[in-house]
């Protein structure tokens, strides 16, 4: 079958730019890689594929292109001897641009390195669990920290080598941390495998830091606490994570704050829950009662004949949240206490209050037939 136009194949203007002709074939190779198509549609993919990066060398050279403009295909065959025939050079133009796709396609950067430099690699984030008690979420703290941190050998100053020699370039990236593996027109970049894109070797590593050139120790932080922070928040330390490699940046440090469980107070969002028990006397006969909060003590009005879980709300006892205006509100959820170990004479008063109240009728139980009603209607009666 005839082959197609290569201004055709790649769907630009015989007058079109070498920039207009490598960005219309990076389209077109990233649109019909094979890695991207798979099954009976790779099969079509791979032959269109094929069809724009040869039209690209072509075209993408000056030489070739000039002789295929004048001759056509036949001018660029290299099975004939024309100007741009067999022989002809000149592919660095396809192999750039491929390059500068092989990265889109296959989501390989270009590492933090110029060509032919050594890669460098930001290093690792750190995290830490720091637990602190509800007081100290809502008023915030100044704390320290004890993390590990990578500092210099004292011994080889850095380097890794023993004292008295020094390390010595790659003979494999002749110091440049990385090498370029060719197949065809294609170029990859990959991290050199013998010193791991450091650039140099070191024969007789240091033996205090086993080559490494730094030592694992612990150095303390000082870390401010923000009035109003909540369980599962982070604070991020910047800078004070891993070390990068062959000189490249930090990583940071993310503080995960854990609340501890406190002994009367829930924590939801910036609002508090605690429950409060009270007496059935107070219940019925209502009273004043004192509740905690963390500011210090609070009065509360019970009113007579409170039900158990009562819900009483205490607005801007809270706590102020980080990202607040106003503070929280305080949620106490009244619990009576049934009495215990009774005397036989408060068991006799007992007895005669219960049956004052029996004789009072369903005045003195609110929800006493309610519940009735209830049980007549499951039971079918």
């Amino acid at each position: 079958m005839a082959k197609r136009d290569f201004y055709e194949v790649l769907g630009v203007p015989k007058n079109a730019s070498d920039e207009e002709i490598k960005k219309a074939y990076r389209k077109l190779a990233m649109k019909h890689h094979p890695d991207r198509n798979q099954g009976d549609a790779g099969k079509d993919a791979e032959a269109k594929f094929k069809e724009a990066k040869e039209a690209y060398e072509m075209l993408s050279d000056a030489q070739k292109r000039a002789a295929y403009d004048q001759y056509g295909h036949a001018g660029v065959d290299p099975n004939m001897r024309g100007p741009g025939g067999a022989g002809a050079e000149g592919f660095g133009g396809f192999a750039e641009a491929f390059g500068d796709i092989f990265g889109d396609i296959f989501g390989q950067g270009r590492g933090g390195a110029g060509r032919g430099g050594r890669q460098v690699y930001r290093g690792s984030d750190l995290s830490y669990a720091m637990e602190i008690t509800l007081e100290e979420a809502a008023h915030g703290k100044d704390a320290q920290i004890r993390i590990p941190t990578w500092e210099n050998c004292d011994t080889c100053h850095g380097s890794g080598a023993k004292p008295g020699t020094s390390p010595k370039a790659c003979g494999t990236c002749h110091g440049a941390g990385v090498v370029q593996m060719r197949q065809g027109f294609f170029s990859v970049q990959q991290t050199c495998p013998h010193c791991h894109g450091s650039g140099k070797i070191i024969a007789d590593p240091c033996t205090s830091c086993h080559g490494q050139g730094r030592l694992k120790k612990q150095k303390t932080l000082e870390v401010k606490i923000p009035a109003g922070i909540d369980d599962g928040m982070r604070i991020r330390s910047a800078g004070n994570g891993e070390p990068g490699t062959n000189g490249g940046p930090p990583g940071d440090l993310y503080i995960e704050i854990r609340l501890k469980k406190h002994d009367i107070f829930e924590r939801d969002g910036d609002d508090l829950h605690c429950s409060v028990p009270i007496s059935f006397t107070t219940a019925a006969l209502g009273g004043e009662i004192e509740v905690p909060t963390l500011a210090g003590k609070a009065a509360i009005d019970i009113p007579e004949g409170t039900q158990a879980g009562k819900q009483f709300r205490l607005r801007g006892k809270g706590i102020k949240g980080v990202r607040s205006s106003y503070p929280g509100d305080l949620y106490c959820h009244v619990t009576i206490e049934t009495p215990v170990k009774l005397t036989e004479h408060q068991r006799k008063l007992l007895k005669e209050l219960e049956e004052s109240i029996k004789k009072g009728g369903g005045k003195h139980s609110p929800t006493g037939d309610t519940w009735t009603d209830r049980l007549k209607s499951f039971f079918g009666a």
